[in-house]
């Protein structure tokens, strides 16, 4: 299959995700570019990731991660930043869970809707997470819930069907997942956060032949 640049003609993104640090661990960079670009990009969080800290409790975690996602998201241009409290590491695609999701989109109003990979496995060693899955089948049954939905949902995942080219802006989707500076270092106590911030923004944004040297990938999942 050939891989399709990203669509141009629009300019609202609403990117929905269960966890802080989810945006930025996939698609930090196409976001730095959207917004230089002028397009408004909107985030939106199930949880605040309290149970994601090994050793701290969960009335720490929440707040801190909140205000590492919010310090990231500013990064790469993103000021609305909104957190809806599902339980960490107990999502699951529920009918509020969708009517939630729903009504963000309703209220933003975006031309395009990104979300995470919803299949079972990013390659045979490595299984997604259930939170991840249960949450993309949610934001896709929101998305057909609507009379008048969004005109893209896409996921960030393997076997992209489009990708945005982002020459020119991983330095700072660097920047933007090395704030997450505490989660990061109780992650891998072991590796300076800088360095496991790069590694994974360099292993996120493959070159694609005959668009770009690095570029970030997306499964269209619904058109309207």
């Amino acid at each position: 299959m050939t891989v399709q640049p990203f669509p141009e003609n629009w300019q609202t993104a609403l990117v929905l995700v269960p966890h802080p640090d989810d945006p930025e661990y996939g698609i930090g960079a196409a976001v730095a570019k959207w917004t230089s670009e002028g397009k408004a990009v909107h985030y939106a969080l199930a949880s605040r990731g309290e149970v994601g800290i090994a050793g701290m409790p969960p009335e720490e975690a929440g707040p801190l991660r909140e205000e590492e996602q919010r310090r990231s998201a500013a990064v790469v241009g993103v000021d609305d930043v909104r957190f809806w409290d599902f339980p960490d590491s107990n999502i699951r695609d529920t009918p509020a869970l969708r009517a939630t999701i729903a009504e963000a989109i309703v209220e933003l109003r975006p031309d395009v809707v990104i979300t995470l990979y919803s299949g079972p496995s990013w390659s045979p060693d490595a299984p997604n997470q259930r939170d991840h899955i249960e949450f993309a089948h949610a934001v896709a049954g929101a998305y057909d819930s609507l009379d008048e939905p969004p005109a893209w949902l896409f996921e960030n995942g393997p076997d992209p069907t489009h990708c945005e080219v982002v020459d020119g802006f991983t330095e700072t989707a660097v920047n933007s997942l090395a704030a997450h500076e505490v989660y990061l270092s109780v992650l891998d106590p072991d590796t300076p956060v800088i360095e496991q911030a790069r590694k994974q923004v360099d292993m996120v944004t493959p070159a694609v032949t005959g668009l770009g040297e690095r570029t970030v990938g997306f499964i269209l999942k619904r058109q309207r």
